[in-house]
């Protein structure tokens, strides 16, 4: 806008032209908006003001960002929502868009960002839901053995009169019956390999 005069242009930039893939609900909303301004166009016959525009006034004439903007501010007034400006609406879609899977690359696309780099800039903010469901996610990756209350084992009761049993310990699948090990005589396959330095008539050769 310049002044209360509104300036129109080409987006800055290539990316700023581009198709916007759009939910079923909203094609519905659309198409409904749409045979409804069909409907308008016929009842104001040659009065009707042929923009080509899909948000318009009864009459088909352009809506002024001004008086959409005065509009938003008392609808959201209304339902106690907290300061936030229309433009604010393209940064609440794309955290959405992010929560819901989509990648950066994915958003910038949809916002029409020439760089990724603005996008990952300025929106890569998370709903709450989101962030801890990714680190949920994070944490199923990882195998680990997870103590709960259900699969807990019962705490031991103490032994009468005092007898202690010592608790089990580690022994080798191939020990023997008295605890001995067997001696080693293959490398273990997790053993770090190992180079001893070469004498002094082998680095001659």
């Amino acid at each position: 806008m310049d002044g209360w005069e509104v300036y129109e242009d080409d987006p800055k930039t290539d990316a700023g032209a581009r198709t916007i893939a759009l939910d079923s609900d909203t094609v519905q909303a659309l198409r409904r908006h749409r045979a409804q301004q069909d409907k308008g166009r016929k009842e104001w016959e040659n009065a009707w003001v042929e923009t080509g525009r899909v948000l318009t006034k009864e009459n088909g004439e352009m809506l002024h960002p001004a008086n959409v903007t005065r509009r938003f501010i008392e609808l959201y007034e209304e339902i106690g929502l907290p300061l936030v400006r229309p433009h604010d609406l393209r940064h609440g879609a794309a955290t959405l868009a992010h929560a819901a899977g989509a990648d950066l690359k994915d958003i910038q696309e949809m916002l029409g960002h020439s760089s990724i780099t603005i996008t990952a800039d300025t929106y890569t903010s998370l709903l709450p839901e989101a962030d801890s469901a990714i680190a949920e996610a994070a944490a199923r990756l990882v195998p680990r053995a997870r103590a709960t209350s259900e699969n807990a084992a019962p705490e031991a009761e103490p032994e009468p009169d005092g007898v202690q049993h010592p608790g089990p310990e580690f022994v080798p699948d191939d020990a023997d019956q008295l605890g001995g090990i067997p001696e080693i005589s293959s490398p273990s396959a997790h053993a770090p390999l190992t180079q001893t330095a070469p004498d002094e008539e082998s680095e001659a050769e």
